[in-house]
């Protein structure tokens, strides 16, 4: 018999509030991540300081918010009503401590419960705020939230407001480094939710003054635009609506109290069902719900009182109610987009007519598929109960209310070997592995009806569940894990093709990524270091004293399951697939996959010369 642990009251240990949070971080931020993803960590530090400078704009306190972000430090400067002087270090390093318990100075705020910038402080191996008010101004320092220094109750002529600087620890945020993309994204949400903010970032201006229309207008070019975006505001609420002439699935970008829910939640789906009501309505006739919707393009905002969010992170709303003496979140959002964009759909005849042939479009396509698509759902579920494509995870699901776990990836690989060693490597609880047989389809200005023509395609779609919207997408990150040669970089280009063609919303909404693998291992008896680049291989060389054993790694299945775990585990290196703003997607695609064109040749032959170039200066 095993000899029993004792427990006693020596087991019993409180921890004080920078413990837990260094200990149990994802409690507060979510997943830690490197900054490749836009709802790692270290963003939700920035976003956690930010939303109080929002907070002082929405109390109609200073109109300008500057940050600027050098290498691993983060500054944020508001111009508010600054800090009361006497509680800078409390605000900042004690629990339940803050302004927005009081909810006549905080109506409606983004922050809820005192916890954001105790949690930067704790995460920071550098953490500095000074507030200015007065004419007086108080600061404090802090390393992983225990108090440095102290200055108060100094005079100054600055202006009022807060100053926050901080440096995340790189002990808990390994290999991270900002990405100037996701910190604008989180900008311009801020901008459009408070129309006449003005945010400074890096010396560049963001600014709105038509809000969510703003937001339409930036994420789907004019020409894709089956009508102009319709824009409707109320007390508490805002909404803007369109339709792509080109696009699939549904589009949403929902928020609350400025808070950007990027797994939706009550709000969402109450929208939902309006715009489907109202319209059925408006035109008498119960068109199917997947049709109306089909390529819309929209976005939600409303205001609650103390709102109940699914998460620290705030990522999905679970409230119910609106507050005070409103109606419950459902009823409220019913009336309003009954009553608005109702009569704005008997106002404006040639949107009415455009969304009515839209929808017509939507359901003759739906029933020309409907064959198609049983079948398809058929062939998908035999494949999965046989596991021949997928190996799932265990935990894709964080609860019975399907909210996506932030961990959850899903890995499409090619070939038996590759697929192999990442199956045998992988984490079962969170990573899942798609197998693709061979090369995958051009699917460049392919209709719909491919996705479920084509075996490879139809379980990709069924195994991320994306048919409709991205509100059922099973994994949070979907990584393309292929060879570092030709072929590898052909089977990248078709897969984020499929997905830029008929989902380019996952790659909108940052969830897909390309695995970064080790191209050189270099080792001698005492060390081994994995190396990404030729740069990376020298200075390995550099390092191991006499001659190292050099490797070269042409394939993933070449790398041993017992090495391979490292590469997809906590030293991971994804780079986020992005889309660039100035170019829409039919030119994206027309370009890089449409028929071989002189524009083509001469960018490859440019950039060829160009890595050639490079090669020879790094050998020579």
């Amino acid at each position: 018999m095993s000899k029993e642990t004792k427990y006693t009251e020596d087991n019993i240990r409180s921890l004080d509030w920078k413990e837990h949070i260094r200990m149990r971080p994802g409690m507060y931020i979510g997943k830690l991540g490197d900054g490749s993803s836009a709802d790692d960590g270290i963003y939700i530090l920035v976003k956690e300081v930010l939303d109080n400078s929002i907070d002082e704009y929405v109390m109609g306190a200073g109109k300008t918010i500057e940050i600027s972000i050098q290498g691993e430090k983060v500054v944020v400067r508001d111009y508010g009503r600054g800090i009361p002087l006497g509680k800078v270090v409390d605000v900042v390093s004690k629990m339940n401590t803050g302004g927005k318990y009081d909810s006549r100075a905080f109506k409606k705020s983004v922050g809820l419960n005192g916890v954001g910038t105790k949690a930067v402080n704790a995460l920071s191996t550098f953490f500095r705020v000074e507030s200015t008010r007065d004419g007086k101004s108080a600061s404090a320092e802090f390393e992983k939230g225990n108090l440095t220094n102290q200055e108060t109750l100094e005079e100054t002529s600055r202006r009022r407001g807060t100053k926050v600087s901080f440096i995340p620890d790189d002990t808990i945020f390994k290999h991270y480094k900002y990405r100037a993309e996701y910190v604008a994204k989180m900008l311009k949400n801020y901008v459009y939710l408070n129309p006449g903010l003005t945010i400074i970032f890096n010396g560049e201006k963001y600014f709105s003054e038509n809000g969510l229309k703003d937001l339409l207008s930036d994420t789907i070019n004019k020409e894709d635009r089956l009508y102009d975006i319709v824009h409707l505001k109320g007390d508490d609420i805002e909404i803007a609506i369109t339709h792509s002439k080109t696009q699939y699935s549904e589009e949403y970008h929902s928020f609350v109290n400025g808070q950007h829910t990027t797994q939706g939640g009550t709000h969402q789906a109450a929208f939902r069902e309006a715009v489907v009501k109202t319209i059925r309505e408006f035109y008498g006739k119960n068109y199917e719900a997947s049709d109306i919707r089909k390529s819309i393009v929209s976005a939600i905002s409303i205001k609650v009182m103390e709102p109940v969010f699914e998460s620290q992170t705030k990522t999905k709303l679970g409230s119910t109610e609106m507050g005070g003496d409103l109606p419950t979140v459902r009823t409220y959002i019913n009336d309003f987009v009954k009553t608005k964009l109702d009569n704005f759909l008997h106002k404006n005849s040639i949107t009415a007519e455009s969304l009515q042939r839209k929808i017509l479009q939507a359901e003759r396509e739906r029933k020309d598929l409907s064959g198609i698509r049983k079948l398809a759902r058929e062939r998908a579920k035999k494949a999965s109960l046989h596991n021949k494509k997928l190996r799932d995870c265990r935990v894709h699901l964080t609860d019975s209310k399907k909210d996506r776990n932030l961990e959850s990836t899903l890995f499409i690989t090619e070939g038996d070997s590759a697929s192999g060693s990442i199956t045998k490597s992988r984490d079962v609880n969170t990573q899942a592995v798609f197998s693709l047989r061979g090369k995958p389809l051009n699917s460049y200005n392919m209709s719909k009806k491919i996705v479920y023509e084509n075996e490879e395609f139809n379980l990709l779609q069924a195994a991320l569940n994306i048919e409709e919207s991205l509100e059922g997408l099973r994994y949070n990150n979907i990584v393309i894990a292929t060879d570092a040669d030709v072929d590898g970089m052909h089977i990248r280009l078709l897969l984020i093709t499929f997905f830029l063609q008929f989902f380019p919303e996952v790659i909108k909404e940052g969830h897909l990524y390309i695995l970064q693998t080790p191209l050189f291992r270099v080792r001698n008896k005492k060390e081994t270091i994995y190396c990404y680049s030729e740069q990376e291989r020298r200075d390995a060389i550099a390092k191991l004293s006499g001659k190292p054993e050099i490797t070269r790694f042409k394939g993933l299945g070449e790398i041993s399951p017992d090495e391979f775990v490292h590469f997809i585990g906590d030293d991971i290196r994804l780079d986020p697939v992005m889309l660039d703003k100035e170019k829409s997607i039919e030119e994206l695609l027309s370009f890089y996959m449409g028929k071989n064109t002189p524009q083509r040749q001469e960018f490859i032959i440019d950039n060829l010369k160009v890595e050639l170039d490079t090669i020879e200066e790094e050998e020579f």
